[in-house]
């Protein structure tokens, strides 16, 4: 009898992030994602997962999307092993790696949407999603005659929920596995569309006397649209920092993305990241940025034009050149809500309460809802479903059908 493969979660069946996932068949290995787990302190290192065999090579890692909780292992990993991403994920985890050293520089390869890609003894097939992260994707992994469907991350109330929605039309045929994740069972995140979010700033931005300010991702292109749009409509212009705009310049060539040049969109040029970025060699973009670019100074002016990107590195140069919150203005936390309670966000928060703005936070989870995930699995029909990347599926998870709960590092034969 013919060997079948076998499925592994080295980390990820009872945590959210941190994934880690092998498929293997015979002497060939897959990894799925090499994450690094969210609660793992700033400075910590040896976190890779003690039942991965990092002595043996793999055929392939494959990077489902560019954030931490799903790449940020990648430097403790032998590096011979070759690395697999979409192509703008492959840019962005560069350019993370060139200007603030948190990914490694990777000789990354790329596939691309929709078209299989051999990989050793396995046929993957990825699929571009909707999801908080640009260039996400589900994977499906073929080996052996059997099919595994790997989720990611993702969501069905972003700007790509079509992408979704034509898989759950069109799913791949007789799955033995779907490897879910379930974020956002037991929570109360909310799930509301971009397109809605669009609407809160507008009101938010025509009901204040002064600056808006909103403390979002960099890499959230969904949230960028939705602030640029926003912006438009209320007549005002939105700022971003040095590195948000390299962002979006980057991934310029992807689709209309707002970017420096545009209207209604300026560079705010701060001494910190003009440091980091001179530190880097690159002294180049900085002066290109200038062209489109604004002083700290200048938001203490005309304050009713602006909505300004607030992240808690900016605030030391704020300050400086006289840019603190008043009454007139608000502020919007465009990120999960739980980061409040970490140093960066306690400080945040405080600037804004000594100046007297007014809080208005602004969201939606770059997760698919709970009604989300059972209407995904009832479409795509898996054999069996490996719950991942979630806390409350032992507590939450009524209504899925065939579940197989694995612990992590957990050996299924598929």
């Amino acid at each position: 009898m013919a060997t079948r493969p076998t499925l592994t979660i080295h980390r990820s069946a009872h945590e959210i992030g941190g994934n880690c996932i092998e498929i293997a068949h015979g002497d060939a290995r897959l990894l799925l994602d090499i994450g690094r787990p969210l609660d793992a302190p700033r400075a910590a290192t040896n976190l890779m997962p003690a039942t991965l065999d990092t002595q043996r090579p793999v055929a392939g890692v494959l990077i489902s999307h560019p954030h931490q909780d799903h790449f940020g292992l990648l430097d403790e990993l032998p590096a011979d092993w070759p690395v697999y991403s979409g192509e703008f994920a492959g840019k962005l985890l560069r350019l993370t790696a060139n200007l603030f050293g948190t990914a490694p520089d990777r000789d990354y390869r790329h596939w691309r949407a929709g078209r299989p890609v051999a990989i050793g003894p396995f046929a993957v097939t990825p699929y571009l999603t909707d999801h908080s992260a640009f260039d996400a994707y589900m994977l499906l992994v073929e080996v052996a005659g059997k099919r595994i469907l790997y989720s990611g991350d993702f969501r069905m109330h972003g700007r790509k929920a079509a992408l979704v929605q034509r898989l759950m039309a069109a799913p791949p045929p007789n799955l033995d596995v779907l490897l879910l994740e379930g974020t956002n069972l037991g929570s109360d995140k909310p799930t509301k569309r971009e397109s809605d979010l669009e609407r809160e700033f507008v009101a938010l931005c025509k009901a204040t006397p002064g600056r808006v300010f909103v403390c979002w991702s960099a890499q959230n292109i969904d949230r960028t649209v939705s602030l640029y749009r926003a912006c438009i409509r209320a007549g005002r212009t939105l700022v971003v920092d040095l590195y948000t705009a390299e962002v979006l310049e980057l991934l310029g060539e992807a689709g209309r993305i707002p970017r420096p040049g545009w209207e209604h969109i300026q560079v705010v040029i701060t001494r910190g990241l003009a440091k980091r970025y001179e530190a880097a060699g690159r002294q180049d973009f900085v002066a290109r940025m200038a062209a489109h670019g604004i002083s700290a100074a200048r938001l203490a002016e005309s304050r009713h034009r602006w909505l300004v990107m607030a992240r808690p590195s900016l605030l030391r140069d704020f300050a400086a050149k006289g840019v603190t919150p008043t009454p007139d203005d608000a502020w919007s936390y465009s990120q999960w809500r739980g980061y409040l309670a970490q140093p960066d966000g306690v400080s945040l928060q405080a600037w804004f309460d000594q100046g007297g703005a007014r809080a208005a936070h602004i969201h939606t989870s770059g997760h698919a809802s709970v009604a989300d995930l059972h209407a995904f699995a009832r479409a795509m029909k898996p054999r069996m479903l490996v719950p991942i990347h979630g806390v409350a599926w032992d507590t939450d998870g009524a209504g899925f059908a065939d579940v197989v709960r694995l612990r992590d590092g957990e050996v299924l034969r598929v």
